[in-house]
Parts: C-alpha cells; structure tokens; sequence
C-alpha cells in the first residue's frame, strides 16, 4: 500500500515537472473566428469553434477573424475611353472563405484585394466613354463583380459586393453637363408648350366647325357665359334687330325717354 502512495505521489510530482517545462495552453475559437493549427512550424489543419488545449513548444493556434468586412478605394484618378480625368471611387465588401490559402498562400489579403479592385476599376472605366459611364453607373458593381471575385479566391475570399460610390468630374465637364441638363429641361418645357397650343387650337377649330353646322349653338355657348359672368351686359343679333340681354337686378341700358316713346307708339 505504502509502495503504491509512492508511486502515485512521484508521478504527480513528475507530472508537475513536466507541466512546468512543457505548459499547456487553452486556446478558444470563438463562433465568428477559426483557428489554424500549426506543429513545429508547418501549417496541420483549420479548427472550427470550440475550446483546444496545445502545447506552445511543439504546437501553436493562431486565429483569423471571418467575419464580412468593408474596403474603401477613394479618390481614384482615371481616364476614360475618350480621354476625359474622373475620379472615381468604390466600397466591396468581402469575407475570408479559406482561411489556410487567405493566411499561408497571401502576405496581406486586404492589400492584395485593393490592387485587384483598383486595377479592375481602371480596366472598366477605361474602355468606356463618358457618356456611356453615366448611362450605365449602376451596371460597374456587376462588372467589377465579374473581374474580381476570381482574383478574390485565389487570395482566399469572397467577394460580397462592389459597387461605384461616386463620380467625380473637373470644374469645367461640370459646368457643361448642367448647361446640356439645362438645355434638355428647355426643350421638353417648349415642347409642352407646343403640345397644349396645339391642344387648344385643335378644340377651337372643333367649335368653330360645330357652330358652323348649327349657328344656334353660339347662342347657347352666349347664354352660358352670361350666366356666370357678373356685370356685363350681352347683345344678341336677332331678325328684329339687337335686343340687351339684362341679368337679374341690373338696370336697362335704353335711356327711360326713348322706353316711353316706343310704348306711345
């Protein structure tokens, strides 16, 4: 019993020793992380989340975050198809898809990503004219799409999004944009214009062949109008002659001498 407690208590001490020549580290990879496992140097495999314990002399962890992540290019300048200086700039959003080839194969996968949007940008812009670039703005995020993501995973990434997020022109394309928008907003007022001017004349010459077909229409469109005026007094041609038309309230215009010879007569 004795020989066994012995045993026991030099292996615990043995353990100890050992402990404290070769210490074990705790190492947690959290959900949006994962860790790469490396032994005397040489990359071994890719953990998931979870607690791991290593022994830091012969083996290592290190983690990587995997989460999506921005990137911002300002300010670029470039030269269009028909040699006009823009700048322009874009946001991408990305995410580590394989953190070995992201870690192991690249010395900087953000900056490597940069470049390749960058180059991509200029490629586009390049061989387009300005006019077709303001025409076609939304349809750069699918392009720079198409030309970067290869590029992306060979850095170990994936490509979310890219997308324009300004134009910038020089003072002067400035001035002669807004004249030509000036101009279009002109021409489309005048042609409103036009259209109502046509509109109105085309009713009139209906009216007019109406009344030409009926003569008494006229007198009914007069008897409308008197009805809604106010303190006008309307002359009718009849066969007897011109007879005023009075509204109600309103005094004769036929002076009271001239009424009283025509009812001697």
């Amino acid at each position: 019993m004795v020989e066994i407690l012995w045993i026991l208590l030099l292996s615990a001490i043995l353990v100890v020793i050992v402990l404290k020549v070769f210490p074990v580290k705790r190492v947690i990879v959290y959900e949006y992380q994962r860790g790469l496992r490396y032994r005397s140097g040489h990359y071994i495999s890719t953990l998931g989340p979870g607690l791991y314990w290593v022994f830091p002399i012969f083996s290592t962890i290190v983690t990587i975050d995997v989460r999506p992540e921005s990137i911002t290019i300002s300010g670029q300048d470039v030269i269009s198809a028909d040699g006009v200086t823009l700048k322009v700039s874009l946001a991408a959003e990305f995410q580590v898809a394989d953190p070995n080839v992201a870690v192991n194969k690249t010395a900087n996968f953000r900056t490597g990503l940069y470049l390749s949007l960058q180059m991509a940008l200029r490629e586009i812009v390049g061989r387009e004219r300005i006019d077709a670039i303001l025409e076609n703005r939304a349809g750069f995020g699918a392009k720079l799409m198409e030309i970067s993501s290869k590029k992306a995973s060979e850095y170990g990434l994936k490509l979310i999004s890219a997308d324009v997020k300004d134009i910038m022109f020089p003072g002067e394309m400035k001035k002669a944009f807004a004249q030509v928008v000036r101009a279009q907003k002109e021409g489309q007022a005048a042609l409103e214009r036009a259209r109502g001017e046509t509109s109105a004349l085309r009713s009139l010459a209906n009216a007019a062949r109406m009344m030409d077909g009926n003569p008494n229409l006229l007198h009914l469109r007069a008897l409308q109008a008197l009805e809604v005026s106010s303190g006008n007094t309307l002359m009718l041609g009849l066969p007897n002659g011109t007879v005023p038309i009075l509204k109600q309230g309103e005094k004769s215009a036929i002076p009271p001498s001239k009424e009283r010879d025509k009812g001697e007569g």
